[in-house]
């Protein structure tokens, strides 16, 4: 690997397809790296733009317009971070012999709830909860009938729990299938319904494809309300059978995925049994913990990854816990904090506000980080800091 500075004929392009707070620290390490890197969202002044070395606005479901910026940057990786994107476009482009992270097949496999479950239970043989696949509200009925209540919909494509909901009885599928059909990354008229786990735990294995080989990090226990994070702590404590379990589905279903780049597992703990429940390609929300937790962060360790380099084993420094800090029902549009100060006097922690520049109700404009010689006390000074931060409206009128 050689490679000159930005802006340079010698230089070596990374562009990032999602530019939020997940791809502003992609960009933060690839920049540590000397590379030139180059942000792309659907919004102006989206998080990583701030820092990158170009940027462009784009609708990336538009397959024509994702091809047109492609042949025009010419970057040398695709690291795509959000679900609603052409992939067709990928596939097209990692054909021409160009590098889509980890994989043009592992992005749209896992972009659609449909193709990585069908891979992880009937190709795979992985544990997973039942399912059924549904394109009208009957076909919903029918699984709820086979599969019980409680029951989960989801869309096909959505993230951050957008267009999720737990349906307790026959009144709630109608409500059910319309936010999911409307409220996801794409309009669809496809569901998945998932029976209800009753878990005890949701862990992620982060699962790091390299030149090294495969490297799992230490467990990250995490907690979500309606599908979305709220807080994740490292290390989360595994039976040692149960964690040799996780490891071995963590390898099998990122070594049929392929390519080099970190992987987010998630599964679900129920008693004494492992459930797999998702893959990401790319680094994942309830790993931002990692920014304060290990010697290498997730982001770190995807970029390096990325260009082929080396990677040892992962080493957690210190118990720590995340905390997500979302906008209140009641914000809608501009914003100011209040309360910095005293977030940050509680001990060993620290904040990432994200700057994104608009506040819509339960959106993700911060996290906090916290740090403890144990776990339980660094989730307490997540919450505590959390509690201490506040997010306020700016009424249209007084916004600048």
């Amino acid at each position: 690997m050689q490679y000159g500075p930005p802006y340079t004929d010698f230089s070596k392009k990374l562009m990032i397809l999602g530019s939020g707070e997940l791809g502003k620290e992609v960009l933060i390490e690839a920049q540590r790296l000397g590379l030139e890197t180059i942000a792309v969202d659907r919004y102006a002044n989206a998080p990583a733009m701030a820092l990158a070395h170009r940027s462009h606005v784009l609708e990336m479901t538009d397959s024509r317009a994702l091809k047109a910026l492609l042949a025009e940057e010419q970057p040398d990786w695709v690291v795509p971070e959000i679900e609603a994107i052409a992939t067709s476009a990928l596939v097209d482009w990692e054909q021409a012999g160009h590098m889509v992270v980890p994989s043009a097949k592992a992005v749209q496999l896992t972009m659609d709830r449909e193709g990585i479950r069908r891979l992880a239970a009937e190709s795979l043989h992985l544990p997973t909860a039942r399912y059924a696949f549904c394109e009208s509200l009957d076909e919903l009925n029918q699984a709820a009938t086979s599969l019980g209540f409680p029951l989960v919909i989801k869309p096909l494509m959505s993230s951050s729990g957008k267009g999720q909901s737990v349906c307790r009885g026959l009144a709630d599928l109608q409500s059910a299938w319309h936010t999911a059909t409307h409220s996801g990354r794409v309009a669809t008229t496809r569901v998945i319904a998932e029976e209800w786990v009753a878990f005890n735990a949701e862990i992620t294995l982060l699962t790091i494809r390299s030149a090294s080989g495969t490297i799992i990090c230490p467990p990250i226990g995490h907690r979500q309300q309606e599908g979305d994070y709220v807080e994740s702590w490292q290390p989360h404590l595994l039976d040692e059978s149960l964690l040799e379990s996780a490891e071995r589905m963590a390898r099998t279903i990122t070594g049929a995925l392929g390519g080099y780049g970190l992987y987010g597992v998630e599964f679900f703990l129920s008693d004494d049994q492992l459930y797999f429940s998702e893959v990401s390609p790319r680094p994942h929300d309830t790993g931002l913990v990692t920014l304060v937790s290990q010697d290498l962060s997730e982001f770190a360790l995807h970029v390096r990854a990325i260009l082929g380099l080396s990677i040892e084993p992962v080493t957690v420094r210190t118990a720590a816990a995340s905390r997500a800090i979302k906008a209140p029902e009641r914000c809608e549009g501009a914003y100011v904090w209040k309360g910095l100060d005293d977030a940050l006097r509680v001990p060993h922690t620290s904040l990432r506000l994200f700057a994104k520049p608009i506040a819509t109700p339960g959106r993700r404009l911060g996290v906090v980080l916290s740090t403890a010689d144990d776990v339980g006390t660094a989730r307490r000074r997540a919450l505590s800091a959390a509690n201490a931060l506040h997010l306020v409206p700016v009424p249209a009128d007084d916004s600048p």
